[in-house]
């Protein structure tokens, strides 16, 4: 897809961070948007400044973990739009803390959003695409669906799935006129670790989950790069049917770093315990 004006976009989690970041790109690159998010009031507000500043969006409140939820998504699309073209599966929750220290509702939780959410959008979306003859899905997975840390169990663990799931779709379309990326960022000035506020009866954190989750949020100040930034190499990469989306150079590098301890039959190591100027990552 070189040629991206015209086309229709669906992101989710759209009304923040690296969804809003990527829809503001889309409609720069002359795209008709369907922002969907959890969060009604934040979506609204965005919804109506973009409508302000003369852009062709619709707003529409989707809770991804809810299949139901997101096949209304792609209905109130093709209702409104007429057809879509690129599918961000973008929404997730970033909970931190000791595994020993989760709950079975806590791996539901996170499972429904990270892990099912980005089913529902391919399952969804995917057949639509694929009978359409064109299109593009984006899955936003993170340099933790390829490297771990000690505080980031549950949020690895799903993005490990995620890293899977899209890798195992790339090859499911590789004969279809649809293309898959799968991005895998590092810290980008975002609230994915203040994810709890979109969390029915969310309990009260633990002292060492807030312990763990006030230097995650100081690191993504301090160290985060822009949504803008993702987002320009989101459609790079669509442009370009590339597969994989790095935003930051050190992520294949301590991708590298793992598989240099399975290949030499090693435990884990700290992945970036051997690149240079990275302490700020090796002590989160």
């Amino acid at each position: 897809m070189k040629d991206l004006n015209g086309k229709v976009a669906v992101v989710t989690g759209a009304a923040s961070g690296i969804g809003l970041g990527a829809t503001e790109r889309l409609l720069q690159e002359g795209m008709k948007l369907v922002l969907a998010d959890l969060e009604e009031a934040t979506l609204e507000r965005e919804v109506a400044r973009l409508e302000g500043e003369g852009a062709d969006v619709l707003g529409v409140r989707c809770d991804v973990a809810d299949p139901g939820s997101v096949r209304k998504l792609a209905e109130r699309t093709l209702s409104h739009f007429g057809g879509v073209h690129v599918v961000l599966n973008n929404a997730g929750v970033g909970p931190a803390g000791p595994m020993l220290e989760t709950t079975p509702e806590d791996w539901r939780w996170i499972v429904d959003v990270n892990i099912l959410g980005v089913a529902h959008g391919i399952t969804t979306f995917g057949p639509i695409l694929v009978e359409a003859g064109e299109g593009h899905i984006v899955n936003t997975a993170s340099e933790a669906g390829l490297v771990t840390s000690a505080v980031l169990g549950m949020y690895a663990a799903t993005k490990h799935a995620v890293v899977g799931m899209t890798e195992s779709l790339h090859r499911e379309l590789a004969d279809s006129p649809v293309g898959v990326s799968c991005l895998c960022p590092n810290l980008v000035r975002s609230k994915i670790f203040e994810s709890e506020r979109n969390r029915e009866h969310a309990p009260d954190p633990t002292a060492r989950q807030t312990a763990i989750l006030g230097p995650l949020r100081e690191a993504i100040v301090a160290l985060g790069i822009t949504p803008e930034k993702v987002a320009g190499d989101i459609v790079d990469a669509i442009r370009e049917d590339r597969f994989w989306i790095f935003t930051h150079d050190l992520t294949p590098r301590s991708a590298a770093a793992r598989f240099a301890d399975i290949q030499a039959g090693r435990n884990p190591t700290d992945p970036y315990a051997a690149i240079e100027g990275l302490e700020e990552l090796s002590n989160l």
